[in-house]
């Protein structure tokens, strides 16, 4: 995995949910959990995942007040981790946290 498969693995997502509404951030997931919560959760671990590359410690990632902002956050913190030169098995779980994200949030039918 390289930063340019992270940066477009966070791209396809983002274009894929950055004209939901409300009530479709609201809704649930095969496992039971928002859709937001899922992608606050994405967020909060690739945060973490730039932390873990820096070396420094953990941050909560704000909560903003609408869910519409999510796709922004995560192309923010994606961007912080990519700046941080992450070695690969960083970036590697990275994509991992971008794909079960991405499988919660738009499950095939």
């Amino acid at each position: 995995m390289t930063g340019v498969d992270l940066a477009r693995r966070i791209d396809r997502l983002v274009d894929q949910v950055s004209h939901w509404t409300p009530p479709r951030w609201a809704a649930s997931t095969p496992s039971g959990a928002s859709r937001a919560e899922v992608a606050y959760a994405l967020a909060q671990r690739l945060a973490d995942l730039e932390a873990e590359a820096t070396g420094r410690g953990l941050i909560p990632v704000p909560q903003l007040g609408s869910d519409l902002a999510l796709p922004d956050q995560w192309r923010v913190v994606a961007r912080d981790l990519l700046a941080a030169q992450p070695e690969t098995r960083i970036l590697r779980e990275a994509c991992e946290a971008v794909a079960e994200a991405r499988a919660e949030l738009l499950p095939v039918a």
